[in-house]
């Protein structure tokens, strides 16, 4: 989708006059934040990522390793002046993650001249779930427009990510889009009010074309049984991600922000180069509340 430019410059360049004054957020709210590059960038100056989204985003902790989210993959692509908060919850639909209040726990913090990333549909499909559906042409876009509406109010810039697509191949070897009307819903409303977009659909589902059946195998929870020790029965999943899956879509969704400017190219590294799986950080533990951050 072409986006508006001039709008888009705006976003750069109030970006690159001024870092915004961001205070230490962690005590007050439960959040805590991840550097992007090498060196700890200072809280005063550093711009938020907050990833709001679904299971595919999420950060998992070490007893779940090799899986992992892109969202927990993504400062693996940014520089030390940027800070990735991963608020992405496994389950969440656009309407169940507002409604349990993780998205008023972001607008508490969020501050001007953060982005928020918002990418739902997996869940929201579920139609005999009440307290998850949401239909595309209607409760779908009203959900998604209270992220783009409230984050705006606070001087944030909100961007919309269509959903991630699963590895579903057909008898052709082709994969098989999944996600219904959910990504053109999310395409017209970012046309609507003007908010950049990221077409995580299209560009995931061209890499796992390029990858084949049997290399997404690499990238999606496939495991043969005794392969993992988090896993002895070994997994067949085919909506979420081991580590190599997680690196390369945040590497799409960071490669997205770069070319349409949604933050300065300076903001970027590694986009071409071969990422090792071991830069992916498990936690410990999952936090017992809050909105934990990816690493």
């Amino acid at each position: 989708m072409l986006l508006r430019r001039p709008m888009l410059h705006r976003f750069t360049s109030r970006r690159a006059v001024m870092r915004v004054a961001l205070t230490s957020i962690a005590a007050a709210s439960s959040i805590t934040v991840a550097s992007g590059g090498a060196a700890p960038a200072s809280a005063a100056t550093a711009v938020h990522i907050y990833v709001a989204g679904d299971s595919t985003a999420s950060t998992y902790d070490s007893s779940k390793a090799p899986r992992a989210g892109w969202g927990q993959a993504l400062p693996v692509f940014l520089t030390s002046g940027v800070e990735t908060v991963n608020a992405a919850q496994s389950g969440a639909s656009s309407k169940s993650f507002a409604d349990t209040g993780r998205l008023d726990r972001i607008l508490a913090v969020i501050k001007r001249g953060d982005l928020l990333l918002v990418s739902f549909g997996h869940n929201d499909e579920k139609s005999d779930d009440p307290s998850r559906y949401t239909d595309p042409s209607t409760t779908y876009k009203w959900y998604l427009s209270q992220y783009i509406d409230k984050s705006r109010a606070k001087g944030a810039v909100p961007v919309l990510v269509t959903p991630v697509e699963r590895r579903h191949f057909n008898s052709a070897g082709v994969i098989s889009p999944s996600h219904g009307a959910y990504p053109a819903a999310m395409r017209e409303l970012a046309a609507a009010k003007g908010v950049p977009l990221l077409d995580l659909t299209a560009s995931s589902t061209a890499l796992w074309n390029r990858a084949g059946v049997e290399g997404t195998k690499k990238h999606f929870m496939i495991l043969k049984a005794g392969q993992y020790p988090n896993y002895p029965n070994g997994s067949q999943d085919n909506t979420h991600f081991q580590a190599l899956g997680a690196i390369e879509v945040a590497r799409l969704v960071a490669t997205a922000m770069r070319n349409q400017g949604v933050l300065p190219a300076a903001d970027f590294r590694r986009l071409t180069d071969p990422v090792p799986t071991s830069a992916i950080v498990w936690p410990s533990a999952a936090p017992a509340r809050g909105l934990p951050a990816s690493r």
